[in-house]
C-alpha cells in the first residue's frame, strides 16, 4: 500500500516538481503550477483529472475514488491512498496529474513520460 512517502518520492521524480506546503497540507507543483495535494492527514490524494473522467472513475470505483465537496467546480479528484494497487498506479495517477498541468515545452521534453508502453 503506497504511503505519503511514496507520493512525495514520485511526485518529486517528476521533471521540474516543487513540493510547497499550502493550506497547511503538501503540495506538488510542476513550474508552479498544482498537480498533487496530500490532504486527509496524507491518507489520500487530490489529483487533476477532466471532470468526464473523473465521474467515470467515482462511478466505476467509489471505494478508490470521491469528489470532495470543495472541489466539486474544479478539475480535481480525491484517491485513497489505502485503496491503490500499488507504486505502479500511484506513479500512473501522479504522472497524468503532472501531464494536465505541466506547460507544453516540458511536455514535449518528456513526451512518454507516465504513459503506458507501447506493444
Amino acid at each position: 500500500m503506497p504511503d505519503a512517502e511514496d507520493v512525495r518520492r514520485i511526485a518529486l521524480s517528476l521533471p521540474d516538481t516543487t513540493e510547497k506546503i499550502a493550506w497547511s497540507m503538501p503540495t506538488f507543483r510542476v513550474a508552479g503550477k498544482m498537480f498533487a495535494t496530500l490532504p486527509e492527514d496524507e491518507t489520500s490524494i487530490a489529483v487533476r483529472c477532466p471532470k468526464e473522467e473523473r465521474d467515470e472513475l467515482v462511478l466505476a470505483e467509489p471505494h478508490k475514488f470521491w469528489i470532495a465537496g470543495h472541489e466539486a467546480q474544479f478539475a480535481w479528484v480525491r484517491a485513497r491512498l489505502a485503496a491503490l494497487e500499488g507504486e505502479d498506479e500511484l506513479r500512473d495517477i501522479l504522472a497524468d496529474s503532472w501531464r494536465q498541468a505541466a506547460p507544453s515545452a516540458l511536455l514535449g521534453s518528456h513526451p512518454r513520460l507516465g504513459l503506458p508502453p507501447t506493444g
